[in-house]
């Protein structure tokens, strides 16, 4: 497909916690396009932006939104309803992966290995056995928004509490002590694994790990044997596959002292700045960073038009 003859409109913005984030996601992508000669249509998700996708009579839309709105299926299915071609999963995969809950229950029922956990609501209190750390987390946020970790049953409850500020629903999970790993998938292919070291005080991948100068360190391939590498290559695909996403995508691991690894979650639309995960697993492979944005196209509509 020639992609130069299309008019891409570059979804970015919205109304997320994870806005800013997600301009400069967006900002990247049509910065790259731009140069490689593409037609570009900028489109922040914001007030009036459904007049300005139809106005514009866009062929594809590449979504650069992190969070609710953009990774949760909704702008998938206004998309859908206007037969607009975009980029990444469909609705049913995006909302899956969007929302921890369902998510794990679909990586238990294909029998890949999860942190034990449960969910807690505004009206359930009821909190199960389970020995600390452990991780607290909004059950369909993005960028670690409203996560901590508990060492204690003492600060157990506010950390619900803090974490019901963003969701309805909350997830309590055992914490892994070990490596932090994620894996980028392109198309049906996993990319290299890296190793992730925050370099902050909280010392997990938190918000200011992830985009403070400085704030994290990212080991590409990861510092791990071969073996429980392609495990976790394998284990990523497999839990791509089982939620039916499509296209792009990151798949977040703790790989535990004793060489286990757990997946934590799935994310549809990674971050894409050229200095983000996905990127950089993408150039460790041979891929520039204009070449993984238009394999993110091709591979999102091979099968649309």
């Amino acid at each position: 497909m020639n992609l130069k003859n299309k008019k891409i409109g570059v979804l970015y913005g919205g109304f997320s916690k994870e806005r800013e984030i997600s301009i400069k996601s967006g900002s990247a992508v049509i910065s790259e396009l731009k140069k490689g000669g593409y037609k570009v249509v900028p489109i922040d998700v914001k007030d009036n932006f459904l007049k300005k996708i139809q106005s514009t009579k866009i062929d594809i839309a590449f979504i650069a939104l992190h969070g609710p709105l953009g990774e949760d299926g909704t702008i998938q299915s206004i998309l859908e309803i206007l037969k607009i071609p975009y980029t990444g999963s469909g609705v049913l995969a995006s909302a899956l992966a969007m929302n921890k809950i369902y998510s794990k229950k679909i990586f238990e029922w294909h029998g890949i290995p999860t942190p034990q956990w449960y969910s807690v609501n505004s009206k359930n209190n009821f909190f199960k056995k389970m020995d600390f750390p452990v991780v607290v987390k909004p059950c369909d946020q993005g960028s670690t928004i409203g996560v901590r970790i508990v060492n204690n049953p003492a600060d157990l409850n506010s950390a619900i509490k803090n974490s019901l500020k963003y969701s309805k629903e909350a997830i309590v999970e055992k914490y892994i002590s070990g490596k932090e790993l994620t894996v980028g998938i392109l198309g049906k292919e996993p990319l290299p694994v890296i190793e992730i070291i925050p370099m902050v005080k909280s010392k997990f991948y938190d918000y200011e790990a992830k985009y403070a100068p400085g704030g994290s360190k990212h080991i590409i391939p990861a510092q791990i044997d071969n073996k429980t590498c392609k495990l976790i290559q394998d284990l990523a695909l497999k839990a791509f596959n089982a939620v039916g996403c499509k296209a792009v995508g990151r798949v977040d691991f703790r790989l535990d002292e004793t060489g286990n690894p757990y997946i934590l979650e799935i994310n549809t639309i990674p971050g894409m700045t050229e200095t983000s995960l996905l990127p950089e697993a993408a150039r460790e492979k041979g891929y520039s960073f204009l070449e993984t944005i238009l394999k993110i196209i091709e591979y999102s509509i091979q099968d649309e038009t």
